[in-house]
């Protein structure tokens, strides 16, 4: 790196550096030394045993105040005689040397340096223990460089980070320093090689300028669309972290730079207005067949004929026609009018890895060109890294995919399902190669059942309506919204799972609660409506789907999105929960009820066919007051960190248990009351707010009895009961009864003996 900087002498055999004189480490060792800006005149070189001798020259400056890895390491020099007996190491290069304080915390409680602080407060004993370090490192740099001030030096009484540039100067001004740049990190080339830092003749474009930053911050922070929050944050970092940006090589492909021809724009910097070609190239360099102009004389353009004028023209920078130039006036007006109607850039789809180079540059220099800021780009989305199977792609662990073996394989529509499924926004995507096969069968299952349920149609019920069916289409319509809402902000996993997996279920439970007697409108109405929306994933499918199988004449792609009867009744939504839910928990009642005894044998559990539903038509005193006290202390967005929601959760329950409520109730009662809080505090956080309501938006009992034939049939009971919990019950304990709650219905399961 040195060499290529300008500091040291070439050999021009080997093309590198002309070795002065060769040296061990240990020859260095108790070298005295003058170091710049130093407490003491003399100072001596001294091991360290975790430094890296990759980075720079392997020798380092020791900070000891500042730095736990020097401090520790200084004490271990101290303190470890057996260690300075072994490499060498005399009392003196190190023991008169004691901590000198150079910054002042203002605001901090920590008495002193921060350095030894931290290593005591962690318990380092070593240096050589990394992992301790690294946290006291990053504690200790980040509230040094800015929450400190100095207190020694020139610059006493000033922030580290406002007067580290300063003193940088100084030391060179001083020679006592020069510029160095390396890579942060190792870099290896495409042809094998390791990349070093050269100083060479340099074009830059200036993203450090204030206002030009200002003002792309200013439409990143206000008018952008990034579909997430991290996106948009590293988005706003990258904007006000670039600067001056190296925009020209002088080898390999590229536009030649406009002012000075022996350079090359470089690939990134060349990249980032293009969009705006888009919206003209097919008038530009297309065939007159693909545009439908057979014979037309402007179907090929000469660049020549492109000059600055005719691209200001055409991109809105002028309002004078061109003359530099031997397009036609019609031709500059078309692509000019192509170009108002595509721009600005709606969407731009990229790789999170391109945030801080090719999406920043690309706002930067849209600002550059556009003074208007509503031609600049308006949203940016943007993806993961893929996996295969969980794991990185490799082809030593088999699990390398091409995209045309992932078609081959599975075929272009399980592919796009299982990408759809795989991720959203910038978490790596995961390709599962079992959901993929299983996506194949998924697509034959409903291939088939679409052409078996249709050649059905003219028998299934068309004119009469029942409760069952209010309940699906209000889903269909709820599941129809999600699907909307999901792709509209890009989690087309959401959008699958709507549209995908729900969308199946619910057509399962209709069929199912129903008893197989289905609305004929309904049932087409599912199917038209899936084959719309699942067509943005699965195009291919659907489209036979669409045409093959429902016998439309017209491309599903071209349908419009389907419309809503109406907006979801919250109210036929809470009942199906209700409903689903019950079901779910008579059934496993139905499982495990206990075996009742007659006359020396066991009856058994299909024996037990009749059964009694207890429903609780309110709360009871105590669980009201619950509900009330939950519904003020209950966040409203709560937190998504899980150290943090757990610890609300026990702040909660550690007030309701302080409360009045609780302590006015009998030790029995509180008892109760504390467990019926955890219920309805967990009640709310998966269902929200509407689980702590006092009483259910409809008459449970009256719901219950509607569907009193299909929940017997369910259930496989021949006679069914629905009371209220407060009815005692000669097969039911009063326990039983009284765990019911609203929503909450409990069952018994008995003989007819």
């Amino acid at each position: 790196n040195l060499l290529h900087q300008g500091v040291g002498k070439m050999d021009e055999t080997t093309r590198g550096p002309s070795c002065l004189f060769k040296v061990l480490g240990r020859d260095l060792l108790g070298i005295p030394l003058s170091a710049p800006l130093s407490a003491f005149p003399k100072v001596y070189v001294l091991p360290m045993l975790t430094i890296s001798m990759n980075k720079g020259t392997g020798v380092v400056t020791s900070v000891p105040a500042e730095s736990p890895d020097d401090f520790a390491c200084l004490e271990d020099w101290k303190t470890r005689k057996n260690w300075r007996d072994h490499y060498g190491v005399k009392e003196e290069w190190c023991q008169p040397f004691d901590v000198v304080e150079v910054l002042d915390f203002p605001n901090s409680d920590k008495p002193g340096p921060m350095a030894p602080y931290w290593c005591e407060e962690l318990k380092i004993t070593s240096h050589k223990e990394k992992d301790k370090l690294a946290i006291a490192k990053k504690e200790v740099y980040h509230t040094g460089f800015y929450n400190a001030t100095m207190m020694v030096g020139d610059y006493a009484g000033q922030r580290p980070q406002d007067v580290r540039p300063l003193i940088k100067e100084d030391l060179i001004r001083a020679g006592d320093a020069l510029r160095y740049f390396e890579p942060e990190s190792k870099v290896v080339a495409r042809s094998g090689d390791e990349c070093v830092v050269a100083m060479c003749h340099q074009w830059y474009l200036k993203y450090g300028d204030e206002d030009w930053t200002n003002r792309v911050l200013e439409h990143v922070a206000d008018r952008m669309e990034c579909f997430s929050p991290s996106a948009k944050n590293s988005l706003i970092h990258s904007v006000g972290w670039l600067d001056d940006w190296a925009c020209s090589r002088n080898y390999g492909l590229g536009t030649k730079l406009p002012w000075d021809e022996s350079w090359l724009i470089e690939s990134l910097s060349d990249s980032t207005v293009y969009m705006a070609y888009y919206t003209i190239s097919h008038l530009v360099q297309a065939s007159a067949q693909v545009d439908g102009l057979t014979n037309a004389p402007h179907a090929l353009v000469s660049a020549n004929d492109l000059t600055d004028e005719v691209f200001d023209f055409v991109f809105g920078l002028r309002n004078e026609l061109p003359e530099s130039t031997s397009l036609s006036h019609d031709l500059l007006l078309r692509m000019q009018r192509e170009f108002n109607f595509w721009y600005p850039m709606d969407l731009r789809c990229s790789g999170k890895d391109l945030i801080q180079n090719h999406l920043t540059m690309c706002l930067f220099n849209h600002a550059a060109i556009w003074e208007d800021s509503s031609q600049w780009p308006r949203s940016f989305y943007c993806n993961g890294h893929v996996l295969v199977d969980s794991e990185k792609m490799s082809k030593s662990k088999g699990n390398f995919l091409t995209l045309e073996e992932a078609i081959n394989s599975y075929s272009a529509d399980a592919t796009r399902i299982v990408c759809a499924d795989s991720g959203d926004g910038l978490q790596d995507a995961n390709f599962s190669r079992q959901m993929a096969a299983n996506t194949i069968l998924r697509l034959t299952a409903l291939l088939d059942w679409a052409e078996e349920t249709l050649s059905k149609l003219p028998k299934m019920r068309r004119d009469s309506r029942t409760f069952l069916d209010d309940i699906f289409e209000n889903e269909l319509d709820s599941l129809i919204l999600r699907a909307h809402n999901a792709y509209s902000r890009m989690l087309f996993a959401d959008a699958l799972k709507a549209v995908w997996f729900d969308l199946d279920v619910l057509r399962s439970q209709y069929f199912i609660l129903t008893g197989g007697d289905v609305n004929q409108h309904l049932v087409r109405r599912l199917l038209e409506n899936q084959a719309v929306i699942l067509s943005p994933i699965a195009p291919h499918f659907c489209e036979h789907l669409w045409g093959e199988v429902l016998g439309k004449e017209t491309l599903v792609v071209q349908e419009k999105w389907p419309t809503v009867s109406q907006v979801p009744d919250t109210i036929l939504k809470r009942q199906y929960e209700v409903l689903q839910a019950s079901l779910r928990s008579f059934r496993l009642e139905r499982t495990k009820a206990p075996k009742k005894k007659t006359k020396g044998k066991a009856v058994a559990e299909n024996e037990k066919n009749h059964a009694a539903i207890f429903v609780a038509g309110s709360y009871r005193p105590y669980q009201q007051e619950i509900l009330r006290l939950l519904q003020v202390l209950h966040p409203q967005n709560g937190s998504d960190d899980l150290e943090e929601k757990k610890q609300q959760e026990k702040d909660i329950m550690r007030q309701i248990k302080e409360s009045e409520v609780v302590k006015a109730l009998p030790k029995h009662h509180a008892k109760q009351a504390m467990a019926f809080a955890s219920f309805a505090l967990k009640e709310a956080q998966e269902r929200g707010d509407e689980a702590l309501e006092l009483t259910l938006p409809f008459d449970e009992t009256r719901m219950m009895k509607h569907l009193e034939e299909v929940i017997k049939q369910q259930l496989s009971v021949v006679d069914l009961e629905i009371l209220d919990s407060s009815q005692e019950h000669p097969h039911c304990p009063a326990s039983k009864r009284e765990a019911a709650l609203p929503g909450k219905p409990q069952i018994v399961f008995f003989s007819d003996e």
